[in-house]
């Protein structure tokens, strides 16, 4: 029961941090193209947001981390069930239950090598073109996220509630 509450909280709580990020971005892309379009139209000051791409690729990939371990326990990945729906109910739990200790596996092994490149990306003191930014600090967040969306489908196969 404790477990449960905390791996909902877990995957609730990064997908508010995911949110968070993507409404963050949406402003900076409408904030962008306005810009763009005044500049466009002669207005002098205005412009698109410089390096507004690099902020983009950089926050996007954290937001899709972020909403995976929710969208797990929600049953809210894509499934085709042309198959499934003509298995008894306890063969469709354990076709779940297979399905999800996979995502698991394939969860661990993103979140393991983005571990990898994390490191790899501190050492090699890579940048972003423009802003300079760190780009290991990506790889940081989306490697969290990973682990995180691991643990909870991992749970989510264990606990085998359908």
């Amino acid at each position: 029961m404790a477990v449960d509450r905390m791996m909902l909280g877990l995957a609730r709580g990064l997908a508010l941090a995911g949110g968070a990020v993507l409404l963050a971005l949406v402003a900076m892309i409408c904030v962008s193209v306005a810009g763009s379009a005044l500049a466009r139209l002669g207005v002098p000051g205005f412009g698109p947001v410089r390096a507004g791409y690099e902020l983009a690729e950089l926050g996007i990939a954290f937001v899709v981390f972020a909403f995976l371990p929710l969208a797990q326990l929600d049953r809210a990945h894509a499934t085709v069930e042309v198959f499934a729906a003509r298995l008894p109910r306890r063969a469709n739990a354990a076709l779940g239950r297979i399905w999800a200790l996979g995502m698991a596996a394939a969860m661990m092994l993103i979140a393991w090598r983005l571990g990898a490149g994390t490191f790899a990306k501190a050492r090699s003191g890579e940048t972003t073109f423009l802003l300079a930014l760190p780009i290991w600090w990506a790889y940081a967040a989306c490697c969290v996220a990973a682990w995180v969306a691991a643990a909870v489908t991992l749970w989510d196969a264990v606990r085998g509630q359908r």
